[in-house]
């Protein structure tokens, strides 16, 4: 049987797991921003060293020195250091740089300022060249990305053509189906229909129409017409002003032969 003091060393352990766990959270989460220092008059130090970078950050256009060693950086966006001229001191060892086509531009710009890097940095992957320093990387290792950037660029093109034919052809239908004329051809043998005839008749007029014809057919002369053909027909009349409120409003026209 627990008692009231077993139970108040277990809560306390449990809050002391869960303080701990937090603590730890929040260590990791939260990224350190860099120290800067000043170096005499003209100058700036910004030391961003083991704060688990995975990429650089923005800094001041007065850097002078800069210290990117021991974090997680995979490689440098191309022309992030072209924008610190006044750059005389860099440390980028200790990173897991991932030597692939991304690294080329880190590998020109080290090529061309060897004299301000304070240590090489090396490739942490692919395996091939694991622990070989960036700028060991020759004109041939990069020779495929050429063509991969050739590709990429080839493909963008196709796809923005077929986007804008398709648009063009889109904008062409509308305008063609704006400017369509549509012509009904009206047999004399029609004009004697009722003018809810040009809709859709409801099933029992259909019925009815139907089975009246059915008995003219049989006997005309002696039946007659029934009661839904004794109908006045259309007015001829107003048949021109039917055609003109079509024509004007739906663009359809409609001729009698």
């Amino acid at each position: 049987m627990m008692t009231f003091k077993d139970d108040w060393h277990s809560g306390r352990m449990i809050f002391s797991l869960s303080f701990v766990f937090f603590h730890v959270l929040v260590t990791h989460s939260i990224i350190k921003p860099c120290h800067c220092s000043t170096l005499g008059p003209a100058g700036l130090v910004v030391n961003c060293s083991a704060l688990n970078l995975v990429e650089v950050p923005n800094l001041p256009s007065d850097t002078t020195e800069l210290h990117l060693q021991n974090n997680r950086l995979t490689s440098v966006s191309p022309g992030l250091f072209d924008r610190y001229t006044g750059l005389n001191k860099v440390s980028l060892s200790k990173n897991p740089f991932h030597c692939d086509c991304q690294i080329h531009y880190l590998r020109n710009w080290l090529l061309k300022n060897r004299a301000i890097v304070l240590k090489e940095p090396v490739c942490f992957s692919p395996s091939s060249v694991s622990n070989k320093a960036i700028t060991e990387l020759s004109d041939d290792y990069f020779s495929h990305c050429a063509v991969a950037n050739c590709t990429n660029g080839i493909y963008n093109i196709i796809i923005g053509v077929a986007l804008c034919c398709l648009i063009v052809l889109l904008l062409w239908s509308l305008s063609l189906a704006r400017n369509s004329n549509f012509t009904l051809d009206i047999d004399e043998r029609h004009s004697g229909f009722e003018a809810d005839s040009l809709r859709s008749l409801k099933p029992k007029h259909r019925k009815r129409l139907h089975t009246g014809l059915s008995e003219v057919s049989v006997d005309s002369e002696s039946l007659g017409h029934t009661e839904d053909l004794e109908r006045p027909l259309l007015n001829m009349e107003l048949l021109p002003q039917v055609l003109d409120a079509l024509h004007k409003k739906h663009n359809i026209k409609i001729k009698a032969t």
